[in-house]
């Protein structure tokens, strides 16, 4: 991950679906077009529905890793609306 610059990191493992992905979505909004954000989650609910959630709004998912504790780290790309 060195060559990936995060600009900003939200943690959604305090939430549940469907305010994970609002949550997501808002961190993303406060972003310049470019940016990127890294939104650390846990397994499940998440997993499945926030990455999906995003690519459908136009962003760029960029890498999601297992960090083998039950949670998972979304990096992603903020696209221009």
């Amino acid at each position: 991950m060195a060559d990936i610059k995060i600009d900003e990191t939200v943690d959604i493992t305090d939430v549940v679906c469907p305010v994970t992905f609002v949550k997501a979505k808002v961190a993303l909004e406060e972003l310049d077009d470019g940016q990127v954000l890294s939104v650390h989650m846990n397994d499940g609910e998440p997993v499945q529905n926030v990455p999906r959630s995003i690519k459908d709004e136009g962003h760029q998912i960029l890498k999601l890793i297992n960090n083998e504790d039950g949670t998972y780290d979304l990096i992603v790309r903020k696209v221009e609306d």
